[in-house]
């Protein structure tokens, strides 16, 4: 790791300012830390010399010329050099350095101020229906931020939100009670025999046709959900079986992305707990919300945004806020087009329904230990690695069984893993905690926000859609699974699986189908992961099989094969000279470090070394941008010049012990440092390819 060298070059660089030039610590302008170009002129460059010159009267090469005679010693560097016309370049040690990084108790440090536990709340799929595409980049991003997290040494705690009380759920308990006329005992019976998350899907997409056909039939969604909330009818109790069943469908898919979550958090028991009723009296309190008594939202309770927040609204959610199950139909009917310039968000409807903005605040106030109140919590499932996945209940019988419990809640930071599109309604989240005066929390509460994912032309005929005039004249296929044509994630899994598992089988004929079926499993999770954050999360991606699996351009199979490629250098070495990693690292010791200046001092070697240093830098660059595609691209030049160094420098064939040694020793640290990188974006390296 690099960063460990930029602390100790900086803190001895303040040291050597205050110290020549009576420069206080906090007089002093940030120092910066570069990359020479190439190696001959050094591995680390400060050009702080050009800030200071107009300051100190002095020109900038003079400056870095004091400076450099200085400033030694500095733990890990070689020396320093004044450069150009005014660079301050340091000459690490080499030695040093590799054998320091190849130490297997080397562990990455937390940076200051990062105490306390991160919530990240991400996936949050509505339990109605299967996962769909869009779902897969929510996980991918929400997991690789976890990863990245711990990977720094932040205490991480992911959560699950489930809205089990929400539209989408009611929409289905009425396509199963009055469009299929079914009873609870049905609904349990098909989800027995059927893909249910499957069933349900096709189920939601007939119930968005038959409101179509009729908009007086919304009433019945309404008043689903007011059973829903409320309990204790049949149709609420069909709620609550297809929340639960569809989110154990969601679990299993999210294992197949190698993801996985702390706790699932059930907006059911959110009301039954009354979370949202001390929320309302706090906001009520403070007048932070209020009644509505004139205009279209008269009898809401009204939250007034600030200028800050985009206020646009939609009609829709206007009008379902303003009307209770006797309002006319005209009331809920007006779907299409946008409210303009509403200064006011629906926090409580008129007919007492709870919006889910309502809901939200309260979980952000419970997720930083603000509320005065806690769930219950039970085992709901057994995780991959036998640890106990818990659930919240609103049942303390349920729950009283179950022993001891992790402490859930009481952030100090949470991240927010939702599209772009809930921007607005996330920037009232904060806008509540810091008129609640918890402006330390508002500013901690952040909303990682994304982009929608679509599909490229060839993909979507791959997957059976037929494009219209249309879809062919625009750049990518766009998808909707309230219309029942969206593309369900593991259709998408399934797919990547056999054509990787296809490639797999023409590269090594000799693998048998199981073999080669579970490395083809790898190679498609990788597909998925790495076209998921490769790109900015601000940016539409329009997902690509073909692309996503290639083995040669930037893509998640090259990336492993690079590693596999790493790894069977040493099994060579193994085999041919019973020489381990191990070995390599013992011999270091004893060798003379021009070694790691490569042939003809070209410096090859050292500069793949010093590359795969940065993994700690990037991630403290990805942390402060929460930009992933960052450290995906990171790794991919790695790879390529990983890739470019195996061809011209050979390990196996090289007849110079010592360089060979070196060369083996980079590549372990090179092969470490990807692997790191790969674990991060939760891609497995497999055992061969």
């Amino acid at each position: 790791m690099i960063l460990p060298v930029h602390e100790a070059l900086r803190s001895r660089l303040a040291t050597v300012l205050q110290d020549q030039y009576a420069l206080a610590p906090e007089a002093q302008p940030p120092i910066v830390i570069e990359y020479p170009p190439n190696r001959t002129l050094g591995d680390l460059a400060v050009p702080i010399a050009f800030e200071l010159a107009r300051r100190l009267r002095k020109a900038p090469r003079a400056i870095a010329q004091d400076l450099a005679a200085a400033l030694m010693p500095v733990p890990g560097v070689a020396r320093v050099e004044a450069l150009g016309s005014g660079y301050l370049n340091a000459f690490l040690d080499r030695r040093t350095f590799v054998t320091d990084r190849l130490d297997p108790d080397l562990t990455p440090r937390s940076p200051a101020g990062q105490a306390g536990k991160a919530i990240v709340e991400h996936t949050a799929i509505n339990p109605n229906k299967a996962a769909h595409i869009g779902h897969l980049r929510n996980a991918a991003l929400g997991d690789t931020l976890v990863r990245v997290l711990r990977f720094r040494g932040v205490p991480v705690e992911v959560q699950n939100y489930i809205d089990d009380t929400g539209v989408q759920v009611a929409d289905v308990v009425v396509g199963f009670t009055e469009i299929e006329q079914k009873s609870l005992a049905d609904v349990r019976q098909i989800a027995a025999r059927t893909g249910f998350d499957y069933y349900c899907w096709d189920l939601y997409a007939r119930v968005t046709e038959w409101y179509g056909a009729d908009a007086a039939r919304l009433a019945l969604r309404a008043a689903t959900l007011h059973d829903i909330e409320h309990g204790g009818t049949e149709r609420s109790a069909i709620g609550a079986f297809v929340a639960d069943a569809i989110v154990r469908c969601h679990l299993q898919t999210m294992a197949r992305m190698n993801i996985g979550y702390d706790l699932l958090t059930w907006e059911g028991d959110i009301l039954r707990l009354q979370f949202w009723a001390r929320a309302f009296e706090i906001l009520k309190t403070q007048g932070t919300v209020y009644l509505q008594t004139q205009g279209r939202l008269a009898g809401c309770w009204v939250m007034a945004i600030d200028d800050g927040a985009d206020a646009t609204v939609s009609s829709e959610e206007a009008a379902t806020a303003a009307a209770s199950p006797e309002a006319p139909a005209g009331a809920a009917a007006d779907e299409a087009g946008e409210v303009e310039d509403s200064r006011e968000k629906v926090i409580v409807r008129s007919n007492g329904t709870v919006t889910y903005v309502g809901k939200d605040i309260a979980y952000q106030f419970w997720k930083f230990g603000l509320l005065g109140l806690d769930f219950s919590y039970r085992p709901f499932t057994t995780r991959t690695d036998g640890s106990t996945l818990w659930a919240t209940t609103s049942d303390a019988a349920k729950a009283a069984a179950h022993g001891e419990v992790p402490a859930f809640g009481r952030a100090a930071t949470t991240y927010n893993v939702i599209d772009v599109r809930q921007s607005y309604l996330q920037k009232l989240l904060k806008q509540a905690l810091a008129t609640m005066g918890h402006t330390a929390q508002a500013e901690r509460s952040i909303h990682f926000s994304y982009e929608m994912v679509a599909l490229s032309h060839a993909t979507a005929r791959e997957l059976g859609y037929e494009l219209s005039p249309e879809d062919q004249k625009k750049p990518f296929v766009e998808v909707s699974g309230r219309k029942g044509l969206g593309v369900k994630a593991d259709d998408l899994l399934d797919l990547l699986d056999k054509k990787a598992t296809e490639e797999v089988q023409r590269r090594n004929p000799e693998r048998t189908g199981a073999d080669a079926a579970r490395i083809g499993r790898e190679i498609g999770l990788a597909a998925v992961r790495y076209f998921m954050i490769k790109y900015s999360r601000g940016k539409v991606i329009a997902f690509d099989i073909d692309e996503a699996l290639s083995f040669e351009g930037e893509s998640g199979p090259y990336l492993q094969y690079s590693v596999v490629r790493a790894n069977n250098i040493f099994a060579k070495l193994q085999e041919r000279e019973a020489t381990s990693t191990a070995d390599v690292i013992a011999s270091l010791a004893g060798l003379d470090p021009a070694g790691l200046e490569g042939t003809d001092g070209d410096h090859e070697l050292w500069a793949l070394v010093l590359e795969a240093s940065r993994l700690d830098e990037i991630v403290e660059q990805v942390v402060r941008s929460l930009e992933f595609s960052v450290l995906a691209k990171w790794a991919f030049g790695l790879a390529q010049q990983f890739n470019a160094f195996y061809h011209r420098a050979p390990i196996l064939n090289e007849e110079r012990v010592d360089l060979r040694l070196w060369r083996a020793a980079g590549v372990a640290y090179y092969r470490a440092q990807l692997t790191r990188a790969l674990d991060m974006m939760g891609i497995p390296v497999p055992a061969r390819m």
